[in-house]
């Protein structure tokens, strides 16, 4: 999958502003970014719900505007919110969409049953969807954009509102997909999300991509391994600093925490030599520890915001004819 130059205007503001992407086959693509930084409407671009406005974006290896409606045989979406019918049961709602992708009524009862017990919906299947809990909903409304099989599967914000059981529940059924040879696009809120699932990472703000690469190349853009330790009395602080100095960067004190930064490289083996050293000279040490950069600090350094859990884009209406997952 790819996109290049891609470019959506709602009137004078600019979503989408100049976008490249390219995500390999059989690989997860998480894509972050704050609030209107245009994650969304990139992801009703790729699924057809939206046409550019200049740059071309290619799915399944299919023009998402010339192959729009092939396109949304090969894909399966599920968006921020569960888009099912509550007055159908589950059984119902995912039989209707196999007849929906044209699979035969009795190819699409079986699909329906194997997806009902792949996310623990059996003992639910005959009930009204107006009766699930949100987080019935979402695993109903995931498995939904599965019953195609798909090659390629947009998630946009796929655990909002999961407890955090089901939410590796559902980190464990992605992982699957992706182990059987789907293509992911992931927008999530939850970085320790990304950071587990996502291959690459691409950051986007103001409709740009701001950097993209590995977990581990992100966090390397904002700094290493930070020694973090509370020493027992604020006097200790000075006599930590001078014994660990040449451990790595410059210290920094806070003598009302008692707390002590010292940025290293080595890991386990730079903590086992500071707490020799502070051991020889008498210092007290109630807290320590070696801290890494999370993709917390990536996305702070990057845009100058914290992760936030809504996203906050314009909404936009479903061209004529493209539904979602084709209906």
């Amino acid at each position: 999958m790819l996109a290049e130059g891609l470019v959506k205007r709602f009137g004078a503001v600019v979503a989408v502003a100049g976008l490249d992407l390219r995500v390999p086959e059989g690989t997860v693509l998480g894509l972050l970014g704050p609030n209107g930084a245009g994650k969304t409407t990139t992801v009703r671009i790729l699924t057809t719900l939206l046409v550019p406005d200049a740059g071309r974006a290619m799915v399944a290896g299919l023009d998402v505007v010339r192959d729009a409606r092939k396109v949304r045989s090969a894909i399966g979406l599920s968006g921020q919110s569960a888009a099912v019918d509550e007055y159908l049961t589950g059984q119902e709602n995912l039989e209707m969409v196999g007849r929906l992708y044209h699979l035969g009524r009795r190819v699409a009862r079986s699909r329906a049953g194997e997806l009902l017990e792949q996310f623990d919906l059996v003992e639910a299947a005959n009930r009204p969807v107006k009766t699930y809990s949100g987080g019935m909903r979402r695993r109903l409304d995931l498995a939904a954009s599965l019953v195609a099989r798909p090659a390629v599967i947009f998630l946009d914000e796929p655990t909002t509102g999961l407890d955090p059981r089901s939410r590796l529940a559902m980190w464990d059924t992605i992982s699957g997909l992706v182990r059987q040879g789907s293509t992911v696009v992931l927008t999530t809120q939850y970085l320790e999300e990304a950071d587990l699932l996502a291959d690459e990472i691409v950051v986007i703000d103001h409709g740009r991509v701001i950097a993209a690469g590995t977990a581990d190349i992100l966090k390397s853009h904002v700094g290493g391994e930070r020694l973090e330790l509370t020493v027992s009395h604020p006097d200790e602080l000075t006599i930590a600093a001078a014994e660990l100095r040449d451990l790595g960067g410059e210290p920094v004190l806070d003598p009302h925490t008692r707390h002590l930064e010292v940025p290293i490289t080595g890991g386990s083996g730079v903590l086992i030599e500071a707490l020799r050293r502070l051991d020889a000279v008498g210092v007290g040490v109630t807290d320590v520890g070696v801290r890494r950069p999370t993709l917390d600090d990536v996305f702070l350094a990057l845009t100058g915001q914290a992760p936030v859990t809504v996203e906050d884009e314009a909404p936009v209406a479903a061209a004529p004819g493209r539904g979602r997952r084709g209906r």
